[in-house]
């Protein structure tokens, strides 16, 4: 039990770190709202989200930062849970929790010392582009895919 939860703080720890540093870099070198072009359908765009996702409730007073802080927190609790629950064989589905806790910390942290989340990754398919988000974004929504995707594909007893 000990040995899961380690791991677990550990992948969490690993990708807290990866979206510290990247959110660090990004603040240290981008000039604000100016896309840096990589590639065709990728920009560097340094920007700041005091919403949720796709920035919701982005134009409210200040309240969503603390609302939104707090669900994050509470879902990290149930998550952290869930995961002790877990069996030894369910690898995949604590490895995705550790992924969706370490990516909701390091919005929460954000959001606590500067009132919004540093975003910088911009995808885009020509005029289109998708929202920016991080790497805490994208670790929680590979976290999201793999516990979908290994519920889906889980071996239930039928009912008779």
């Amino acid at each position: 039990m000990l040995w899961r939860r380690n791991r677990i703080f550990m992948w969490s720890f690993m990708v807290l770190t990866f979206d510290w540093v990247t959110k660090q870099i990004a603040v240290e070198t981008l000039p604000y709202a100016e896309p840096q072009v990589v590639y065709p359908w990728l920009n560097w765009t340094l920007v700041y989200n005091s919403g949720a996702a796709f920035s919701f409730l982005a134009s409210h007073a200040g309240w969503q930062r603390w609302f939104l802080s707090a669900v994050a927190l509470i879902a990290i609790v149930f998550f952290y849970k869930w995961a002790n629950r877990l069996q030894s064989t369910e690898k995949w589905q604590r490895f995705a929790i550790a992924l969706i806790i370490g990516g909701a910390l390091g919005n929460v942290i954000d959001r606590l010392r500067f009132a919004y989340v540093v975003d910088f990754i911009d995808v885009h398919v020509g005029a289109y582009h998708w929202p920016a988000f991080n790497i805490a974004d994208s670790a929680i929504c590979l976290g999201i895919m793999i516990i979908l995707l290994s519920l889906w594909t889980s071996k239930t007893p039928k009912s008779s």
